[in-house]
C-alpha cells in the first residue's frame, strides 16, 4: 500500500523510507520515555538509551493510550482502552503513567475539569446525586496540577539544547498518536453510537 501511495516501482525503495521513519520514531520514544511520571508526579527513572526492543513492543501491545497518558491495566488494554474499571479516573489508578508528550493534554484536561466544576457550581439544574457524581474532585484537580508542575519543572531543568531535542521528539511522538476512547471529554456530549450491522 505504501509502495503504491509513494509511487515507487520497487518495494525495496519504500522499505528504505520505512526504516528511517521507524528509527526516528524509536529515537523520539526513547527521549520522551526518559521524562516519564507516575500518577503522583514521581519520575519513573529509565535510561532512554537502554530501552530494549521488548520495551518498544510492550509500549505497542501492553499499554493503551488514554486522553493524557498510558494505561497498562490488563482488562482495559485487552479492550483497546474502552473498559476502564475506574471509569477513566486515571490519576487515581496505579496502572496509569504519563510522559512529557502528554503535557498539552494534561493542561487541556485541567482546563476541562475547572470549566466543568464552575458550570456545576452555578445554577445548573440537577439532582444532588447527579451533581456530586459529575463534580470533579478537589483531589483530582490537585493531582493534575501537581503532575503538570512536575513535568514542567523537569523540562525547565534541562539545557536549552536538551529542551529543543525533547520538543522535537514530542512533536514526532504526537504526530503518530491516535487515542480511541470509549469516553467523551469532560463537558462534551456523549457520542451517537449505533450498533454495527453488515452491509
Amino acid at each position: 500500500m505504501l509502495k503504491t501511495l509513494m509511487d515507487h516501482r520497487q518495494l525495496k525503495t519504500t522499505l528504505g523510507y520505512y526504516r528511517v521513519g521507524e528509527e526516528r520514531r524509536r529515537e523520539a520514544v526513547n527521549r520522551v520515555v526518559a521524562l516519564q511520571f507516575d500518577r503522583h508526579g514521581n519520575r519513573v527513572w529509565r535510561k532512554a538509551q537502554g530501552l530494549m526492543d521488548s520495551e518498544h513492543v510492550r509500549r505497542a501491545i501492553g499499554e493503551v493510550a488514554t486522553a493524557y497518558g498510558l494505561c497498562k491495566e490488563p482488562s482495559n488494554v485487552a479492550a483497546g482502552g474502552q473498559s476502564c474499571p475506574l471509569r477513566f479516573r486515571c490519576l487515581g489508578c496505579e496502572h496509569f503513567h504519563t510522559d512529557v508528550s502528554y503535557l498539552p493534554d494534561l493542561k487541556a484536561y485541567l482546563a476541562d475539569l475547572l470549566r466543568s466544576r464552575e458550570k456545576l457550581m452555578s445554577a445548573f439544574e440537577a439532582d444532588d446525586w447527579a451533581r456530586s457524581e459529575a463534580m470533579p474532585s478537589e483531589e483530582e484537580i490537585r493531582r493534575v496540577r501537581r503532575l503538570i508542575n512536575r513535568v514542567k519543572a523537569d523540562l525547565d531543568d534541562l539545557s536549552a539544547e536538551d529542551q529543543a531535542q525533547i520538543e522535537q521528539a514530542v512533536s514526532m511522538v504526537r504526530r503518530g498518536r491516535t487515542v480511541m476512547l470509549g469516553m467523551p471529554r469532560v463537558g462534551q456530549p456523549l457520542p451517537d453510537v449505533r450498533p454495527w450491522r453488515p452491509a
